[in-house]
């Protein structure tokens, strides 16, 4: 499982988002009464993940619902866009489906001073199917690991490896 990581900009504040963003979970009916505020208008921007852009874009609709005056914008075009879009301004939010890397995390502290801000939102599942007549029985963490790992940290193995113990 992997999990999903909207970063934002700090000062942007995800008004009337709390309710919205929890409304039934049990987690939501500790969050306190959310009160509108007055004057919220303009462009509110997010750029990233695309497998996250449907619940993004229910987010910026229910944000449009109680600030009319506010033009969201959504552009899924992956989560190596975002890192950038943040650190140049371009974008208040940064939906990912994975960690910020080092050199995007401390591009970004350079730009504003501050690191950027975290919020998890998902978990997401993988699934491997494999045809019957495939022959590897099974795979275990490490070859996982290996098939799709691009830095091998557990371990590196050879394709002639697979399905061996």
């Amino acid at each position: 499982m992997r999990a999903f990581v909207v970063r934002v900009v700090k000062g942007v504040t995800l008004l009337g988002l709390n309710g919205a963003l929890l409304s039934g979970s049990a987690l939501a009916q500790e969050l306190p009464k959310y009160n509108k505020l007055s004057g919220v208008s303009g462009n509110l921007s997010s750029v990233g993940s695309d497998t996250l852009s449907g619940m993004t874009t229910l987010w910026l609709e229910e944000f449009k619902n109680l600030y009319p005056n506010v033009n969201p914008q959504i552009q899924a075009s992956g989560s190596s866009t975002a890192p950038p879009a943040l650190t140049e301004g371009t974008a208040q939010f940064g939906p990912m489906s994975r960690e910020m890397r080092t050199r995007e995390v401390e591009a970004f502290e350079r730009q504003y001073g501050y690191k950027p801000t975290a919020l998890k939102v998902a978990i997401d599942a993988i699934g491997l199917f494999v045809h019957t007549d495939n022959p590897i029985g099974g795979l275990n963490f490490k070859q996982l690991d290996a098939i799709f790992s691009s830095t091998f940290a557990v371990v590196e193995l050879s394709i002639c490896e697979l399905g061996s113990s």
